[in-house]
C-alpha cells in the first residue's frame, strides 16, 4: 500500500493578531473555521503563538483534553487551580489534563524578549478525570538527529503521561543526519515542521508546513537545515 500524504502548507494556516499576540492555526480554533481542517484523528489543535513581552492569557477554564505546551524560545510563566505554579524555559513541554475542568493563565513578564511556543490539544480518551499536570525538559542533544518520544500513554522513556493513544515525539536534524519512522495499519502521523527545512519522502517542508499521512511502510526524514519537528502517532480510531 503506498503512503498517502497531504501537505498542510504554513502558508494556509489561520492568523490572528491580536497585537499583542500573533497565532498561526494549523486546525480551526476560535474565531477561525475551516471545514477542511478540523483536527487529525484526536489531534484537535496546533497553534503557533508568539506572546509579546508583558502579555499573556487571562485566567480561563477548560475540560477534558489534553493541553501540550512545547516553549520554543522565551520564557511563560503558567498558573493554575491545582495549585501549580512555574516558569516555562526553552525545551520544556508543560502537560494539562483538563479533565473534570480547571482554570489558568499564561504570561510572557519579560519585558524585552517574545516568547514563541506551539499550544496543542489532543482529544483524550477518557473523560471526568481529575485535572492534572505534569512538566519536563527534553534538552537538544536528547533529540538531535533522532524522534525522542516526548508523550505517551505511558510515559515512557521519561515522557510525559497523556490520556490517548498517541505519541508525540521531538528531533532536530541538520545536514546529513535522517531519520526512518515505521508506519503501521490503524494508525496516522501527522508530521508538524517547527522550523528550519527538511525532506520527508522526497517532499520539501519549511517551517509551519505539515504532512497528515496514512498508509505505506515508513517514512524517511532527511536533508534537514536546522529543522525541528514534532511528530505524532495517532489512533485512526479512538
Amino acid at each position: 500500500m503506498g503512503i498517502k500524504a497531504e501537505l498542510r502548507p504554513a502558508s494556509d494556516r489561520g492568523h490572528v493578531d491580536r497585537g499583542w499576540l500573533q497565532s498561526f492555526h494549523s486546525f480551526s480554533f476560535a474565531d477561525y473555521y475551516d471545514p477542511d481542517h478540523m483536527g487529525f484523528g484526536p489531534l484537535r489543535v496546533i497553534n503557533e503563538d508568539i506572546i509579546a513581552p508583558g502579555s499573556g492569557f487571562d485566567v480561563h477554564g477548560h475540560r477534558d483534553m489534553e493541553i501540550i505546551t512545547y516553549l520554543l524560545a522565551g520564557e511563560l510563566t503558567h498558573k493554575d487551580s491545582m495549585g501549580n505554579g512555574s516558569t516555562l524555559h526553552t525545551g520544556d513541554v508543560q502537560r494539562m489534563s483538563a479533565g473534570m475542568g480547571v482554570q489558568h493563565s499564561e504570561f510572557n513578564h519579560s519585558s524585552k524578549e517574545h516568547c514563541h511556543l506551539l499550544q496543542i490539544w489532543i482529544q483524550p480518551n477518557v473523560v471526568g478525570v481529575p485535572a492534572s499536570y505534569e512538566e519536563k525538559n527534553f534538552s537538544a542533544e536528547e533529540k538531535r538527529g533522532h524522534l525522542r518520544l516526548i508523550a505517551s500513554p505511558e510515559g515512557t522513556d521519561g515522557s510525559i503521561l497523556i490520556h490517548q493513544d498517541a505519541r508525540v515525539y521531538a528531533a532536530l536534524l541538520d545536514s546529513s543526519e535522517n531519520i526512518a519512522y515505521p508506519l503501521h495499519d490503524g494508525r496516522l502521523v501527522y508530521l508538524h515542521l517547527v522550523r528550519g527545512k527538511a525532506t520527508v519522502n522526497g517532499q520539501r517542508l519549511v517551517a509551519g508546513d505539515a504532512l497528515k499521512i496514512s498508509g505505506g511502510d515508513a517514512l524517511s526524514i532527511a536533508q534537514g537545515a536546522q529543522a525541528e519537528l514534532l511528530l505524532f502517532d495517532l489512533p485512526a480510531v479512538w
